[in-house]
């Protein structure tokens, strides 16, 4: 069996990284990928994507895109990030929990439920796409210069945490915010740097070191075996 599996991103750096690393790797296991950025706001006919404004507004994408396509051999899924979730998102105050993996899981139940198609898989970034370059700080060697002692801070950082995924959606300690502070230029560059340096990690890290995300790329990888 042959699947197309349709992404909705929050923003350019997660559309980067899908086709430049999911999309070969779920080729793999028959699974077909397209993605699209949320669009933001629409002028003159115009669209304007990226950035996860209001959850009403990816509600709109969504919902389009799995009524546009009703075939059977095709799936749906998100890339959003937990930091900065709109406070329309389905479930939003009732999903307050002190377990970042528990409330993860609340909010994409609420979100599945709200989309209501069975060929929809939620997913959410815990806590942004960030976290999963501080799975392997190391490689942002490759896109800065002499800051050798500023990863190393990275990494003592996030030997303090369980996991990257577990470092918090802090207004000044987000996962962004941590590697800004100590590579300033990664602020200017992230869209292209972000998903050069999680490739460089590679996918196996990745998911031996963020289980959330592992259970969401196990979960796509399998998608060619339902019947």
């Amino acid at each position: 069996m042959y699947v197309r599996l349709n992404f909705i991103v929050e923003g350019q750096t997660e559309e980067t990284f899908v086709n430049q690393t999911l999309k070969p790797h779920l080729s793999r296991f028959s699974v077909g990928v397209s993605a699209r950025v949320v669009t933001t706001s629409k002028q003159r006919g115009a669209k304007y994507r990226g950035g996860l404004s209001t959850y009403a507004r990816a509600r709109r994408d969504i919902t389009f895109w799995t009524k546009q396509d009703k075939n059977t051999d095709v799936r749906f899924t998100t890339m959003f990030d937990l930091y900065s979730l709109p406070t329309d998102f389905p479930a939003y105050a009732a999903a307050v929990q002190n377990n970042p993996f528990h409330r993860v899981e609340a909010l994409e139940d609420a979100l599945v439920k709200d989309i209501s198609d069975d060929r929809f898989i939620p997913y959410i970034q815990l806590h942004e796409f960030e976290a999963l370059i501080l799975a392997g700080p190391r490689e942002l060697d490759s896109q800065s210069d002499n800051r050798a002692d500023g990863i190393a801070r990275l990494e003592a950082m996030v030997s303090q945490f369980p996991s990257s995924e577990h470092i918090n959606e802090g207004t000044n300690t987000a996962p962004s915010k941590r590697i800004i502070r100590e590579i300033p230029e990664y602020e200017g560059s992230k869209v292209s740097a972000g998903p050069i340096v999680a490739a460089k990690i590679g996918l196996p890290t990745l998911r031996s070191k963020c289980s959330h995300f592992a259970q969401w790329l196990d979960k796509l990888e399998r998608l060619a075996e339902e019947d």
